[in-house]
């Protein structure tokens, strides 16, 4: 009864630690930490806010939605998602104008009030000398004559439109609108089209995976509900994607794993492997192993990030060989060395750049461990199956074969697995994050946004300095904007400046002029490019956040550029893009690194586990030309690694070191029950993984495919170097079990069992 009781408490605490995991899929899990450009992004974001929500609004007419009716609407929408909580800044066409016309509306106070004091003055002092009605007017008119001969033309030149005002369309039109009907370049990120505005909502950087969904699910509320008179919105920017992804894994964390467990259950269920009380008891002890693991994240308080989708289908697939094979006579220790080999495979990735891919590769190590210590609980305190009898199966034919001659048959895969680690270093990488929600309904919003803004990412140079304003560094600023438009047109295109929004200063402005444009110019625009105490600023540029190659060279440039700030000056690349960038560079440093860290991490536990080193020898051979004949299949058929899969040796080696130890075991006891487990066990294995092919994010379903396909290779692979390197049965001993193994029930011939 307190045994039960202590059970019943113990599945309480799993249940309720399992309903504390959180999901994380932020930017920050696909990016390398302590990385020079991630540092100088996220200091960027601290002063100007991060990655943008974007609301684009399309109109059926050009100019629709900046006509004097719509502008209302348009500016109140812009206020209310100021309002909104966790915003940092709102930049739209609206507020813009109604800033611009304000300010000059307070030029014009100010100028009217100058006017005035002067002739009050004038006036004042001729009442003084006594003069007469007539000559105080004439002084006082004397006294404007030349303030109006100076500003009358520049007002004339300076507002062409008229009036600064909202409702005057002529105004309106002139500052957004060239004489052709474009919109002018500095205003590009805020109208790209005529027919099209854009308001930007830079969110604080430091929300977490929840308000980040709140914040989104919030602005398309403020959206939906607005009486802005537009024939299209949508909604995207990079938080929005990261909002959908952490709702899309939490609904597919639950599907996926649903659907392994029927899956994997159904091979141990319809398989004549056992008697059929028995059958699942591999899944229960994965299911233990695996909720016992979740559990302890949730405790803990360590989310699980984007891979948190294939953790479940992975490690049922494979936590559920290990209870398979105690179950058919294999002993404990050769079943703990081969779990413990794919655990310290997994364990590999945690040196992985990309921290989700590290978590993923450590959370398996632990599932493993935790999986196959439940499986030998049970397998000790569970149910037994009665003792009986081994009946051998030897191969005739395969007896018959020479051992040289079964090993001249490993030439050819020995020699095609070579061909691909020599490939593995050339394979083309993806580490585009909006690329990882692709199957989503936002990614599809994303793309069609960049088709009419003409950019998916921000790459931006962020100055520092004393006073980035002086003259010299505004001067550099100025000349680098027009260098880098110049040299690289193609890739990227203006957003915004200093250069850009005082461009009325021209290139070299004097302190003085800097000073009272600064305080001319509304804060509200200022703010987006000068910080407060002018110490940083930053020029900001649209880029396809997708073409990594190309950002690659861009940043080069972009480094050299920024070397050539004036003394005192320090300017960094930042931005999501050259981010990607760091990613992809950090990934392609240690791809190499990682698969082979993989293989000999399982090889060295087998090593020190193992009696038999020539079996730990052989699994390392066999995981590495596993992992080499699928690299070169990667490279025949042209597919890219991504984070998830560019630790090909170590997803390997998790697989091909088990099946080796066992299939070793098996061979050298002539017990053919320890071959057709390590089938089952493959099968089942294969199945967890291709359940991820049901996911709607193309990440995980390539991913999942590569891991199926990756287990058939690595059990093919097993099968021949074993046949061919290792020892045998002698044909004339009947096959015993081992000090430390448990003897099974007799083997049933019959492969498939329907019920």
């Amino acid at each position: 009864m307190a045994a039960a009781l202590g059970v019943l408490a113990l599945l309480a605490l799993m249940g309720v630690g399992i309903t504390r995991v959180e999901v994380e899929t932020g930017v920050d899990e696909f990016v390398p930490r302590d990385d020079r450009v991630v540092r100088a992004t996220a200091e960027m974001a601290e002063q100007f806010g991060g990655d943008p929500v974007v609301v684009l609004l399309e109109s059926a007419e050009p100019g629709g939605l900046l006509l004097k009716e719509n502008l209302p609407a348009l500016l109140q929408l812009e206020g209310e998602l100021a309002a909104l909580p966790d915003v940092k800044a709102v930049y739209g066409p609206g507020t813009v104008l109604n800033q611009i016309a304000g300010q000059a509306q307070d030029l014009l106070a100010e100028l009217g009030g100058y006017r005035d004091g002067l002739r009050a003055r004038a006036e004042a002092e001729a009442k003084e000398a006594g003069a007469s009605a007539r000559e105080v007017a004439a002084a006082g008119s004397r006294a404007t004559r030349d303030f109006d001969e100076r500003y009358s033309a520049l007002l004339a030149r300076g507002m062409p439109g008229g009036l600064p005002t909202l409702h005057n369309q002529t105004f309106v039109n002139r500052v957004i609108f060239n004489d052709e009907g474009d919109p002018r370049p500095q205003w590009d990120f805020l109208v790209p089209r005529p027919d099209a505005v854009a308001v930007l909502v830079r969110p604080d950087p430091s929300l977490s995976q929840s308000d980040t969904e709140d914040l989104v699910a919030a602005i398309d509320a403020v959206v939906r509900e607005s009486d802005v008179d537009a024939r299209r919105t949508t909604v995207t920017g990079i938080p929005a994607v990261v909002a959908a992804l952490g709702e899309q894994v939490r609904h597919e964390v639950p599907l996926l794993g649903g659907i392994a467990v029927i899956a994997v259950g159904a091979w141990f269920l319809l398989t004549s492997w056992t008697r059929r009380r028995f059958r699942l008891l591999p899944l229960v002890a994965t299911l233990l192993g695996t909720g016992a693991t979740l559990s302890v994240a949730g405790w803990v308080g360590r989310p699980l990030a984007l891979t948190a989708v294939a953790f479940l289908p992975v490690l049922l697939g494979i936590g559920s060989d290990f209870m398979t094979y105690l179950h058919r006579g294999a002993g404990r220790r050769t079943v703990l060395a081969a779990a413990l080999a794919s655990a310290a495979g997994f364990a590999a990735l945690a040196i992985a750049p990309v921290p989700a891919v590290a978590d993923l590769g450590v959370s398996l190590a632990i599932g493993l461990t935790v999986t196959v210590l439940a499986s030998l609980a049970v397998h000790h305190w569970g149910p037994q199956e009665a003792a009986g009898d081994v009946v051998p199966l030897p191969s005739a034919r395969a007896r018959s074969v020479r051992r040289r001659d079964r090993r001249a048959l490993l030439v050819v895969p020995v020699l095609a697995a070579a061909v691909g680690w020599a490939l593995f270093p050339s394979l083309a990488l993806q580490s585009d994050f909006t690329a990882l929600a692709d199957g989503l309904g936002e990614y599809d919003d994303a793309r069609a946004v960049e088709r009419v803004v003409g950019a998916s990412g921000e790459v931006a140079l962020v100055v520092r300095g004393d006073d980035v304003l002086d003259p010299a560094t505004f001067a550099w600023m100025s000349q680098t904007r027009r260098d880098v438009i110049a040299q690289h047109g193609d890739e990227l295109s203006a957003v915004l400046s200093p250069a850009d929004v005082l461009s009325f200063l021209g290139v070299e402005p004097a302190p003085s002029e800097v000073d009272a444009a600064m305080r001319l110019l509304p804060a509200y625009l200022a703010s987006s490019v000068v910080s407060a105490d002018r110490q940083m600023a930053v020029m900001t540029y649209g880029v396809d956040l997708r073409d990594v190659d190309r950002l690659q060279v861009l940043r080069t440039y972009l480094d050299g550029v920024a070397a050539t700030a004036p003394d005192g000056v320090e300017v960094e690349v930042a931005g999501l893009p050259m981010v990607a960038v760091s990613a992809q560079e950090a990934m392609d440093d240690e791809r190499l690194l990682g698969a082979l860290l993989g293989i000999f991490a399982a090889g060295a536990a087998l090593l020190l586990l193992l009696r038999d080193h020539r079996v730990a020898l052989v699994a390392m051979a066999s995981a590495a030309t596993a992992s080499g004949l699928v690299a070169l299949g990667m490279a025949v058929t042209g597919a890219s690694l991504t984070p998830m899969t560019a630790g090909l040796g170590s997803l390997t080696a998790a697989v091909a070191c088990e099946f080796t130890v066992l299939l070793a075991l098996g061979q050298r006891r002539g017990d053919p029950r320890i071959g057709r487990a390590v089938d089952l066990a493959a099968a089942a294995s294969a199945t967890g993984y291709a359940v991820l092919v049901v996911s709607d994010l193309g990440l995980i379903r390539g991913f999942g495919l590569l891991l199926a396909l990756t287990v058939a290779v690595a059990l093919g692979t097993s099968r021949l170097l074993v046949w061919a390197l290792l020892p045998e049965a002698p044909a004339d001993v009947a096959p015993e079990a081992s000090d430390d193994e448990v003897p099974a029930a007799p083997l049933v011939p019959k492969v498939l069992e329907k019920v």
